[in-house]
């Protein structure tokens, strides 16, 4: 039989392959986070009909003559180049702006996926709309282990904040040196002990008589309190004396950051710790993939932090089905890390990354395989009528 018989079959099997490609790649133009794939071509062996001649003294060498028996498909390649943000405004949709991958787990397969589309199923998992868990680093205690196992993503959902116990606060602004004598300020300061119980303390500033012309003085005391009384001195605005701190309600006031200048009287409490306990009610997604959970305390705490993969030949990982990946021997095992860090990439929250896939690119490559099927068909068209022809010899 003809050579090119075969040769135009192999081609009608490449460009097929190249079709199929295609016509994948435009089937997923609106598929989250898709990468379009291209078939690469390369010829088959070839059957040699002359090998090649040393040159001699009195003959000149002789090139290899070589007759090609086809075309194959050397490989399927992904392009894994960034797709345009689509914002969808809700919090559970992520997109990896860079390199990386989401780490998921589908029963007991670890798979990896671009494609952020994710929400929470009744037990609070992070998971995507095939099930898949997302994996990363649960907090314990607002405090993220970044360097250990990665597990499930679980938004707690009747979690409490515990209490906190108040054991510092302080003062800022001014207190006007151009008062009066006998002028008070009251400041009430909102206090917590360990159960998260919660009390009002007082103290009190009271313009005194000038000790030096040309400064100001103010005692501090607490209201209804029995310590003596604390006095704060300033000249030129500046607190020149006075104690740093002062007990009210057995918790230290920092009175550092006073002024005393003329005109302004902004003093303030600042800087108070403590807070009773409160339940979650809403939760925020950070950059590097930190969840932090919006207490109804008015605290906000790390629940947890999304973990990303990156591979040293993300073209070697083979296509799962729903969007995923798995890793395989030339796409090199992962290496998990935080959002923003190694080359990961950084997180955003309420968009999903689009399909890549380029449709005049596609079209195009519709009109190059349809014209190489049909240029190919022709071969085998050709070439039966050249074997009709030897049929025919005979009568």
């Amino acid at each position: 039989m003809l050579r090119s018989l075969y040769s135009g079959i192999s081609g009608l099997r490449a460009h097929q392959a190249m079709l199929d490609v295609t016509g994948n790649n435009i089937a997923n133009v609106n598929t989250t986070a898709f990468k379009a794939s291209a078939a690469q071509f390369q010829d088959t062996l070839s059957q040699m009909q002359q090998a090649a001649g040393a040159p001699q003294d009195a003959v000149g060498g002789k090139n290899p003559a070589q007759v090609g028996l086809g075309v194959q498909v050397a490989g399927i390649s992904t392009n894994f180049a960034q797709g345009s943000a689509q914002s969808t405004g809700r919090a559970t949709d992520i997109m990896i702006a860079g390199d990386g991958f989401f780490v998921t787990q589908l029963g007991n397969e670890t798979l990896y996926t671009r494609a952020g589309a994710f929400d929470f199923d009744a037990e609070g998992r992070l998971v995507s709309p095939d099930g898949a868990i997302v994996q990363g680093w649960n907090a314990a205690g607002g405090v993220i282990n970044a360097g250990g196992a990665t597990g499930d993503i679980t938004l707690p959902v009747n979690t409490t904040s515990a209490a906190q116990a108040t054991t510092t606060a302080g003062v800022t602004g001014n207190l006007p040196s151009d008062a009066a004598n006998g002028t008070e300020l009251i400041r009430d300061i909102e206090v917590f002990d360990a159960s998260g119980t919660a009390r009002t303390i007082s103290m009190k500033f009271l313009k005194v008589a000038d000790a030096v012309a040309g400064s100001s003085s103010w005692n501090v005391s607490e209201v209804g309190g029995t310590a003596a009384a604390a006095t704060l001195a300033f000249t030129a605005g500046t607190q020149t004396s006075g104690p740093t701190s002062y007990d009210v309600g057995g918790i230290p006031i920092d009175l550092q950051k006073i002024s005393g200048y003329a005109g302004e009287s902004t003093v303030a409490i600042s800087n108070k710790d403590g807070y009773a306990a409160g339940t979650l009610e809403s939760f925020a997604l950070g950059a590097d993939g930190t969840l932090s959970g919006l207490f109804s305390n008015g605290e906000s705490f790390a629940i947890g932090r999304i973990a990303l993969a990156t591979f040293v030949n993300p073209g070697g990982l083979e296509k799962a089905g729903g969007s995923g990946y798995r890793a395989t021997f030339n796409s090199g095992a992962a290496a998990l890390g935080t959002a923003g860090t190694g080359g990961l990439g950084s997180l955003q929250a309420g968009a999903l990354e689009m399909s890549n896939v380029d449709l005049s690119q596609e079209f195009t490559n519709l009109i190059v395989a349809q014209r190489g099927f049909q240029a190919n068909a022709r071969i085998i068209t050709t070439s039966d009528e050249v074997l009709q022809e030897l049929t025919n010899l005979k009568r």
